[in-house]
């Protein structure tokens, strides 16, 4: 078994969680933010629809953000104060990392917790050093994830297949990578 492994093979840079509702993956994003610090990046990944808004929304819940989260599509940049300030940037209708620096986006890399939806449309933004978040509606499971159990489930826990979410979170760098390390216990979310 390689090094960097775990005991079913998962490298530990990377995770990957099944979310049943938007209140599960909110859950899981808010353990995220129990981890971050000024100065990180996050880059999200994942279809329309797929839960990366539902993800910040956890995020900020989890910094203590003031404020409603919502997408920043026609604005581009969104930024809540809290525990950790929060930059909210959406590349959806960008075409380059470009128009990102020229709304002041680079400003806040070091002084708050910074996340790019469809950061796949933008791979000339951001730091190398990033935690990156794939997002997809779930099909099926494998031996490398983790059913994500969070506080409040409720009615919404029981979704059908639908709601289901495939989360993957890969640690890109030092610090990143001890984050996703820390996210991995038997007792995720309690």
């Amino acid at each position: 078994m390689p090094q960097n492994a775990d005991k079913q093979g998962c490298a530990q840079t990377m995770r990957e969680y099944l979310t049943q509702s938007a209140e599960e993956t909110r859950g899981l994003a808010r353990q995220v933010a129990g981890k971050l610090e000024a100065g990180q990046f996050l880059a999200l990944v994942g279809d329309l629809g797929a839960g990366k808004t539902t993800f910040v929304q956890g995020l900020a819940e989890g910094l203590g953000a003031i404020g409603r989260v919502s997408s920043p599509t026609f604005v581009l940049m969104h930024c809540h104060s809290g525990r950790v300030p929060l930059c909210h940037l959406d590349a959806y209708r960008v075409g380059s990392g470009e128009e990102l620096r020229e709304v002041g986006a680079e400003e806040y890399l070091e002084i708050a917790v910074v996340v790019v939806e469809w950061a796949d449309r933008v791979p000339d933004f951001g730091p190398a050093e990033a935690l990156v978040v794939r997002i997809a509606y779930a099909q099926e499971t494998g031996p490398c994830w983790k059913q994500a159990e969070v506080r409040g489930n409720g009615a919404g826990s029981s979704a059908a297949a639908e709601g289901m979410r495939r989360i993957v979170i890969e640690g890109r760098g030092e610090r990143p990578a001890a984050i996703v390390r820390e996210l991995d216990t038997d007792d995720f979310g309690n």
